[in-house]
């Protein structure tokens, strides 16, 4: 009945559609009744308390409530490319992430099959399922949907991209994006806290905050972490990301159409280590 509910009234992010997907409309992501999936796998390139040493199970939607416009996955988030399926059919691929050893299963961009994912998770806990589910994603997520997530997710992988409404709306469609980005993560820590790991050394339940670094942007960065560090404090654990590549439009966009400098991304852990935090995960690139 709850599934039906957010369904029939579309409101599960900030765009706050208003859609009946269950006779067919489509919002802006064009998601529709049944979740629609791109890819199950188990995937090793996640931060190390996530993929762990036996990979996180993956479960990667299709659609996006987001147009970046150097989407790298644009054929799936843009395009909708994937397949269909029913609650069975998606509580099934959990079991068998499950079966191959995953320390997690991790659902990517689940916001807008929130209601289907709640529902596979409730049925896989059933049928005996016992991993700390994941809920990665852009970070653009309405209080609504998050209360209904509460003792559903176990672990949160928000993204936190912009500060800047005129950037957010340039380059994702979203000007709104951090106001709504920055009441969604402290919904997400006041559920479960910080990322704190398990025996194993991997994740069992918290919050990791991922930021990706735009080129030219150092300073739109520094806005962010500044404001994270404001709200949350220096504990926030955070991943600073810098494989960002022109994608989808960007080559063909001012300012996006190359790679983020090896010397702007040491500026960026710089900028984490003045504002004190002390558990930021980077990448070599």
């Amino acid at each position: 009945e709850r599934t039906e509910e957010l369904l029939s009234v579309c409101r599960l992010c900030p765009r706050f559609c208003g859609v009946n997907r269950l006779e067919g409309e489509r919002g802006f992501c064009g998601a529709g009744r049944l979740a629609r999936v791109a890819a199950v796998s188990v995937h090793p390139g996640e931060e190390p308390p996530i993929s762990g040493t036996r990979g996180s199970g993956t479960i990667f939607f299709s659609h996006c409530n987001m147009k970046c416009l150097f989407c790298q996955n644009y054929p799936i988030s843009q395009y909708g490319n994937g397949r269909e399926m029913d609650t069975e059919t998606l509580t099934g691929e959990m079991l068998r992430l499950r079966k191959r050893g995953v320390h997690n299963v991790n659902f990517v961009t689940p916001t807008p099959h929130a209601p289907q994912m709640m529902e596979a998770v409730f049925l896989a806990r059933e049928k005996g399922f016992d991993l700390p589910v994941v809920y990665n994603t852009n970070g653009y997520d309405a209080l609504e949907t998050l209360a209904a997530l509460d003792g559903v997710v176990d672990i949160y992988l928000p993204d936190a991209k912009y500060i800047s409404a005129e950037l957010a709306d340039t380059a994702s469609a979203t000007p709104d994006y951090a106001l709504h980005n920055d009441a969604a993560i402290s919904e997400m820590v006041r559920q479960v806290g910080f990322l704190s790991l398990g025996a194993d050394g991997t994740a069992a339940r918290g919050v990791l905050v991922r930021h990706l670094v735009l080129p030219g942007r150092v300073g739109e960065t520094e806005a962010v972490l500044a404001r994270l560090a404001e709200k949350h404090g220096p504990d926030l654990p955070l991943s600073l990301m810098g494989q960002y590549f022109p994608a989808w439009r960007a080559a063909a966009s001012d300012g996006f159409g190359r790679k983020v400098t090896r010397k702007e991304y040491d500026r960026t852990i710089e900028a984490a280590s003045r504002l004190g935090f002390r558990n930021v995960f980077i990448q070599e690139i």
